[in-house]
């Protein structure tokens, strides 16, 4: 199957998001908000909210990240655009490699597609080395996920060595708060 244009199926895929500049806490519902009104997308669970000491440019503020699990008829493609879309929308600007945003969006993974692309690389190539990517992601990842094991396991460590630079800042119930269904 051609994964960059997968027919109308329903997949589901995760994605990470993160803010350190502006109302991070706005910026972060907002890509989420604007995810859930993209046509072929439906959010299905949002984690908690971590803030998170910067990695590899680390002179900058910390990061608010979080992590949601979307159903969605949209190829790996079509739906990484939908991210660039949103987070233009937002304000990102892509300066400094790793380095200060409004907004970032990652697509980690999405239904069972192993890819390397110019454009994509899925699973997400550094996702399992990141504690601010897998611990909110343990939040949101389906029990019968492949890889559930290992980002539960890896989170864990990372929490407990404490030397990751992540605490939970805010639990959030985005289904609740903002009248979606679950299902």
């Amino acid at each position: 199957m051609d994964v960059l244009s997968v027919p109308n199926t329903m997949s589901q895929a995760y994605i990470a998001l993160g803010s350190n500049l502006g109302d991070r806490e706005g910026l972060l519902r907002q890509a989420v908000e604007r995810l859930q009104q993209q046509p072929g997308v439906h959010v299905l669970r949002v984690s908690g909210i971590y803030e998170t000491d910067p990695v590899g440019y680390t002179d900058q503020p910390a990061f608010l990240n979080m992590a949601m699990a979307v159903e969605t008829t949209l190829s790996p493609i079509e739906l990484l655009h939908a991210l660039f879309e949103a987070e233009q929308q937002l304000g990102r600007v892509r300066d400094i490699r790793w380095g200060p945003r409004t907004i970032d969006l990652d697509l980690l993974l999405y239904g069972d597609v192993a890819m390397d692309d110019e454009e994509l690389t899925l699973p997400h190539p550094r996702m399992l080395e990141r504690a601010f990517v897998l611990v909110p992601l343990r939040d949101v990842i389906d029990s019968t996920h492949p890889l559930q094991d290992l980002v539960s396991t890896t989170a864990a460590a990372a929490l407990q060595d404490g030397k990751e630079g992540i605490t939970l800042w805010k639990i959030t119930n985005w289904l609740s708060e903002y009248g979606h269904s679950g299902s």
